[in-house]
């Protein structure tokens, strides 16, 4: 494994590139708003290539406009007449309570002013805008640009606190099955639980009414607005940790609670023992006592497993800080390629770097395990290594958006697929 090292990049580019974009990003955090319309101010195949993969990744169809910026109007339009167009284009057809307008590099470029444009607009329809140009950043930083928009564009002011109202602001990596545990986790504990953005009841994969024009589900506006009396935020993830920070600055009187992760037995020990010390009351309900007990057992039963395990692992920086520490804890040796710079990269208890697939390839041999995102697939047959897709895209499999691998129940699932797979392996 060679020596404990955590270094930044040093290439001079992605030769077989792991990171997804900041405009992604940005698009997955609106459609956790309920009724909400994500409008890409970019070129339209930038719209089109993200509406591709999210609609292959959770099986459903995703509801996304764009400006259709073009060579021309690049040149003479100050954004304003393709963003107002867009706006009287979508308004024609549905309703929505938001337009989350968010930019892409082309137009980052340019200069356009979306906050000026939104306020002249902001009379006719709603428009929460969030700067997310793809020549910087990724998945990560774009959704956390939109919660961040959210908090402050929308939320109001508060003159009071309801101490048993709880922020939940997960990572992007969280799948929607995920944010809905740790929401009932949260109200188990006597808490009334909402999360920013909430894809629980958006993206999980439900059979709807019809197809909508519109996100299905998440957070409503008025919720969104009555967040300022939250007596605790609850932020899971280096990349969103600024959310709670922002919320506290504007707000005042809440409580923080931040957790770089709820994989593993000592993260998902760390999230009870906070919220009960909040609460006030650290009796713990019987359900979690039986499920701790079912993950130490699970970490004794995959040890056998796990502990002759090398694992490599190439994802967004949140959920490889996640996934390496689950399986650590199990006795596994991993090593972790990351999409970009994170603050989370010193704390890796394994080495970390950022990193692309063509990094992790040249390691390849030294695993038995890779996890990653579908193209993990074709190193993991050319070196006749297991694998685990994680991530996105996640174009194979169905039931992304379902698979729990969170807290101690989800841990064991975690922990017990890798162990399952590294026996058949052997």
């Amino acid at each position: 494994m060679g020596e404990l090292e955590n270094r930044n990049y040093t290439k001079p580019l992605h030769v077989n590139p792991l990171k997804l974009s900041q405009p992604m990003g940005a698009t997955l955090a609106f459609l956790g708003v309920k009724n909400c319309m994500p409008l890409m101010h970019g070129a339209q195949g930038c719209a089109s290539f993200t509406k591709v993969l999210f609609t292959r990744h959770f099986k459903d169809p995703i509801p996304i406009q764009t400006t259709a910026v073009n060579d021309i109007t690049a040149i003479i339009d100050g954004g304003e007449i393709s963003i107002s167009e867009a706006v009287k284009n979508i308004t024609k057809k549905v309703t929505p309570d938001i337009v989350g307008l968010f930019t892409t590099g082309l137009t980052e470029i340019k200069g356009d002013d979306i906050k000026g444009v939104s306020g002249l607009l902001r009379n006719k329809q709603l428009i929460v805008y969030a700067n997310t140009p793809d020549f910087e950043g990724g998945l990560e930083s774009g959704w956390s640009a939109v919660a961040n928009s959210l908090i402050e564009q929308v939320v109001e002011p508060s003159g009071e606190t309801d101490k048993k109202k709880a922020l939940l602001i997960p990572n992007v990596n969280l799948t929607p099955i995920e944010v809905e545990k740790i929401k009932e986790a949260l109200e188990m504990l006597g808490l009334n639980a909402f999360a920013l953005p909430d894809l629980s009841d958006s993206l999980d994969g439900h059979l709807g009414v019809k197809q909508g024009a519109l996100s299905s589900g998440g957070i409503s506006l008025e919720e969104i607005k009555k967040l300022g009396n939250a007596g605790v935020v609850i932020t899971v993830g280096e990349s969103v940790k600024i959310c709670g920070e922002i919320f506290k600055e504007r707000f005042g009187g809440v409580q923080i609670i931040h957790l770089n992760s709820l994989q593993g037995l000592k993260a998902s020990d760390e999230f009870y023992e906070k919220v009960l010390e909040y609460r006030g009351d650290k009796s713990v309900p019987p359900y979690v006592k039986r499920w701790r007990s079912r993950l130490q057992d699970t970490l004794l039963d995959t040890h056998f497993a796990l502990g002759k395990t090398t694992v490599l692992i190439a994802d967004e920086p949140d959920s490889a800080y996640a996934i390496s520490h689950a399986l650590m804890e199990a006795g596994a040796k991993a090593r972790a390629f990351i999409s970009q710079k994170s603050g989370v990269l010193e704390s890796f208890k394994c080495q970390a770097q950022v990193g692309d697939f063509e990094d992790l390839e040249e390691a390849a041999e030294e695993a038995n395990l890779l996890i990653s995102n579908f193209h993990i697939e074709r190193i993991a047959h050319k070196y006749h290594k297991r694998f685990l897709i994680r991530g996105f895209p996640n174009y194979e499999q169905t039931g992304a958006a379902l698979r729990n691998n969170i807290l101690y129940e989800g841990s064991c699932s975690l922990l017990n697929e890798c162990a399952n797979l590294m026996a058949e392996h052997h």
